[in-house]
């Protein structure tokens, strides 16, 4: 008899963005006159810019022919890439980082949901509320949540940290030990930030603990106040116990090529329940060499064409777009009457609804009344309800509309 992993019964409904893509194909299959724009998955619509593409064909053309043909790269990714990361997005800010403390992968996604194998299970793990939906549901799948209660929508065991208006949108400190720790910054998807000073005390935290921040800075391209830190290593102590997460999705809009990257810092040490004391960079890299064969040395080479002065001319013409979307978006919102946040140093607007309404009952009257489908706060944790995100990945046509559909809504 095959047993199953029974972790995976405690996971709750289907995943909130097949929940969404399943409501928008019945109502379009309902009313295919109607146009449905869509503010809701972070999905990127400008194309990939020409020095990536350039990049591409150059990598194609190479290893179509013999002396350029290349089989099973390093797993933990090429030289060239590795190198372009540490000079680009760390020595350029002052950090000190090595190139054996960089592993590209194929999506922070992925990283976010595969690093889950390398803590013990009995760790106590802490999570901001409302959250990007992998954390949780990878270590609900690796058997640390404990027991759903369905009456207060939370995990038994499973440190939550709210993140609301009422507290500015900055987590407090646990109030037990934990011993992971998620934190997304610009955050998904409050759209909200946290300065050097308020991620010193994590740090703290961390280090007076032995915890380990595992740190998603998928969204700091789209930063543009200068006080806010685009890395955790530009905190002071922070590579003795954070693990950073980045992206090339929607930075340079790779959602469908796949690329990003970890870094841990051999510093950033576990222990074996004899205390013995252990490298997560060690760990990661074996766990890598084991489960992944690497990514394409054509994409790796558009990875690389991103750090190019053309390359980054032309990523920062899309990210200011995306950026003016935002802009549209919440001055849109705000000139009807609602309460927003995010959407300055992020691509996603976070929005109050309505009093008297829930968020996915938000959702059905954006879609039926203005045909337009944005994301429910409750969707992203319980302390996301009486919330809403609108993502500013559109096109500035479809943004525009948006805008004007909405200020047309019913009370």
């Amino acid at each position: 008899m095959s047993l199953i992993n029974e972790n995976f019964l405690e996971l709750q409904d289907s995943y909130l963005f097949s929940t969404i893509a399943k409501k928008v194909a019945k109502f379009t299959e309902e009313n295919p006159n109607k146009k449905v724009i869509r503010l809701g998955i972070g999905d990127v619509t400008k194309p990939i810019v020409p020095a990536c593409l350039e990049a591409m064909h150059k990598a194609v053309d190479e290893v179509g022919t013999q002396s350029g043909f290349r089989g099973y790269g390093p797993e933990q990714g090429y030289e060239f890439l590795r190198k372009a990361i540490v000079e680009n997005d760390y020595k350029s800010r002052g950090i000190e980082i090595t190139e054996d403390e960089v592993f590209v992968s194929d999506g922070a996604k992925c990283d976010c949901g595969n690093i889950v194998d390398i803590f013990a299970k009995e760790n106590k793990v802490a999570i901001t509320d409302p959250v990007y939906p992998v954390y949780l549901d990878t270590n609900v799948m690796s058997g640390r949540s404990g027991k759903y209660n369905k009456e207060k929508e939370t995990y038994e065991n499973i440190v939550y940290l709210p993140v609301m208006a009422e507290n500015d949108f900055k987590p407090e400190l646990p109030k037990e030990k934990v011993d992971m720790i998620y934190l997304c910054f610009p955050n998904n998807p409050t759209g909200t930030v946290l300065t050097k000073e308020e991620l010193k005390k994590w740090v703290d935290y961390a280090k007076e603990n032995q915890s380990i921040i595992l740190y998603d800075a998928a969204y700091e391209a789209f930063i543009t106040e200068s006080h806010i830190p685009h890395s955790i290593y530009e905190v002071e102590g922070a590579k003795e116990v954070a693990i950073e997460f980045k992206s090339y999705s929607k930075t340079a809009g790779f959602t469908g090529i796949r690329c990003g990257y970890v870094v841990i810092p051999k510093e950033v040490k576990g222990f074996t329940k004899g205390r013995e004391e252990v490298s997560y960079n060690k760990l990661w890299n074996r766990r890598t060499c084991t489960k992944f064969n690497g990514v394409s040395y054509i994409t790796q080479r558009a990875a690389e064409a991103t750090y190019s002065e053309e390359g980054k001319k032309q990523i920062q013409e899309n990210i200011n777009s995306y950026l003016e979307n935002a802009k549209i978006i919440k001055q849109g919102l705000e000139e009807v009457g609602f309460t927003t946040y995010g959407g300055v140093n992020s691509p996603y607007v976070w929005l109050q609804i309505p009093k008297g309404m829930t968020s996915w009952e938000f959702f059905d009257k954006l879609l039926e009344e203005v045909n337009v489908v944005g994301t429910p706060g409750s969707g992203f944790g319980p302390h996301g309800e009486g919330y809403f995100r609108l993502t500013a990945f559109g096109t500035k046509e479809n943004t525009i509309e948006a805008m004007k559909r909405i200020k047309k809504l019913k009370n």
